[in-house]
């Protein structure tokens, strides 16, 4: 039986989302009136407003709904920010990046993956984002240097080559660390050579959808 979507992206916000200390309205507002479910397979849209993790293939998974938000909230995004994403999966989080920044670039290795976000952006006629399918290794470094950085899934430990990649005033959201016990940490630059990283809470995620070591990156 389907639900009420209306009803359950209310509750959504209010239960689950407001009380993970998301207090800010424009997220709240914008998650509000963004059709998580479009986002989904077929078999799971009456799961799209609940508390989990929802599979979407190739050992991929969405971020639960408190996560997504809590991460915009963290990266207090403004209107003029150029955005990086790591790992684009169904295109949910990127949609609700690039309503808030200026452009968001994102990144997915898997083929399946970058076709099902590029359908589900276009049907809802977003159009600031261009997405690469490719190694993530390569990075992006014709469109660097970036305000926002957000990977989507965890990595042992933050490479430096993506915190050279933020501007000055950059931030950068990632987990990091070893299942079962992640943290969630916020990099400032605040100059040239100098950077900030907050330990914001702890979490469990799936991995970066790939294995790399921390020197590999390039961006």
């Amino acid at each position: 039986m389907d639900i009420n979507v209306e009803k359950a992206r209310y509750y959504m916000v209010e239960q689950q989302i407001r009380t993970w200390n998301v207090l800010n309205q424009q997220i709240l507002d914008l998650i509000s009136a963004s059709p998580r479910e479009d986002y989904v397979s077929e078999p799971h849209r009456n799961l799209a407003y609940i508390d989990m993790s929802l599979p979407l293939g190739s050992d991929r998974y969405t971020l639960t709904p408190k996560l997504e938000a809590r991460i915009l909230q963290e990266l207090t995004i403004s209107e003029s920010d150029r955005i990086l994403e790591l790992g684009t999966a169904n295109g949910y989080l990127t949609s609700l990046l690039a309503k808030l920044g200026d452009h968001v670039y994102s990144l997915e290795p898997n083929a399946a993956l970058l076709t099902l976000a590029e359908n589900n952006l276009r049907s809802h006629q977003i159009n600031n984002i261009t997405i690469k399918n490719g190694d993530l290794n390569n990075g992006w470094q014709e469109y660097k240097p970036f305000d926002v950085i957000v990977i989507n899934g965890s990595i042992p430990q933050i490479p430096d080559a993506l915190c050279q990649a933020l501007n000055i005033n950059g931030r950068l959201f990632a987990v990091t660390g070893s299942s079962p016990v992640m943290e969630a940490v916020l990099v400032k630059r605040l100059g040239e050579n100098h950077f900030s990283r907050t330990t914001l809470f702890e979490t469990d995620l799936p991995a970066f959808p790939q294995e790399t070591e921390a020197s590999q990156f390039v961006f």
